[in-house]
């Protein structure tokens, strides 16, 4: 009897973990896939702002796709996976995702990429909802250009645009708003870990928040799909480094002087580079480097040539990005460089062969 009674006390215990189970809040779009044929880069979730960037072939995009999503476990979206989207002009294409917790609610905006016309004034920007950072955005409102705000604001700056590292100015070259970057002090938290500057930084590209705390480098995601072949890589920019040149340590390096960064590369595939190896990747076909990283205390334009890899030519169907890539500080991506650095850039062109 005895035997039975615990028995029993044992099942309605197991009854009762089985009911008071919490559900997940979760309402995550973890995977976004086409198929491979239809794309001509990769997808990008991106998180922090709830995009979902798409780079899709002309055919593609005249007659629609059928993506297959991953959720949050538990989670249902709307519209379903595996549904048709066909794309209209002016049309938004949203997603809805409702965590099994039904209150969480997530949606997601679907952007198509088109990068037809590599010309840019940085005259549009967005402001991130919570964290207050400012990113540019193109005519049609498509991100293309990211920064590394996404990993200084998880380091307890203040949450206003001014307090990061990479914004928009007003003092810009003939035109109302240029990008700016500047080469600011780290903060108590991000000091902990061993970092004591962040330099203003801007590319073409994604910043991947999921890696930044395990490996920093591997986060700035380099690369936008490139159709034909570039030739040249024009702008405008002027340039004032910062008083002390500070190493990773914060021990002032005397004699030194910042210098900023400013340079495209052509590579192969649709997978994007990052801090890791956007400078040694045997997949890099071509490159447009800015030698002259000194002061500009005046608007100065560079127009720099693409210089191709001896002996390489396109062969057909080989699929091509393209990563530019500027800094208030050279070395910025090792924590080097003097605080106060600015770089302001303004009108960039890629002119194809």
């Amino acid at each position: 009897m005895k035997i039975f009674f615990s028995f029993f006390m044992l099942l309605l215990l197991l009854n009762s973990c089985i009911k008071d189970a919490p559900k997940n809040p979760e309402a995550d779009i973890e995977s976004f896939n086409i198929p491979a044929e239809l794309t001509t880069g990769a997808t990008v979730i991106d998180q922090a702002n709830r995009k979902i960037l798409v780079y899709l072939t002309q055919e593609a995009y005249e007659n629609g796709i059928s993506p297959t999503l991953t959720l949050s476990k538990n989670a249902r979206v709307s519209p379903a996976s595996g549904e048709k989207i066909i794309f209209t002009p002016g049309r938004t294409i949203s997603y809805t995702v409702t965590a099994e917790r039904s209150e969480n609610q997530k949606t997601y905006t679907l952007q198509v990429v088109n990068l037809g016309n590599w010309k840019f004034d940085f005259e549009h920007w967005q402001q991130h909802p919570t964290d207050k950072y400012e990113y540019p955005v193109e005519d049609d409102m498509s991100s293309v250009w990211s920064s590394g705000n996404q990993g200084v604001a998880i380091s307890g700056v203040p949450k206003e645009p001014g307090a990061y590292p990479t914004r928009s100015t007003t003092d810009g070259y003939l035109s109302t708003k240029a990008a700016e970057m500047v080469t600011i002090k780290g903060t108590a938290l991000s000091a902990f870990v061993g970092i004591y500057l962040y330099a203003g930084s801007l590319f073409t590209g994604n910043f991947n928040p999921a890696v930044v705390l395990v490996n920093p480098l591997a986060a700035t995601e380099f690369g936008e799909p490139y159709q034909g072949l570039p030739d040249r890589f024009s702008g405008y920019y002027k340039y004032t480094p910062g008083a002390a040149y500070q190493d990773e340590n914060q021990n002032i390096i005397a004699g030194k002087t910042d210098e900023c960064s400013i340079y495209a590369v052509l590579f192969e595939g649709t997978e994007r580079l990052n801090g890791t190896n956007i400078a040694n990747s045997e997949r890099i076909v071509a490159r447009a480097v800015l030698a002259d990283g000194s002061m500009k205390a005046d608007f100065t334009k560079f127009d720099l040539p693409f210089v191709y890899k001896t002996g390489w030519t396109a062969q057909p169907g080989t699929k091509l990005m393209l990563a530019i890539v500027a800094s208030s500080s050279k070395e910025g991506d090792h924590y080097r460089g003097s605080l106060g650095s600015r770089l302001v850039i303004d009108h960039l062109s890629i002119q194809p062969k």
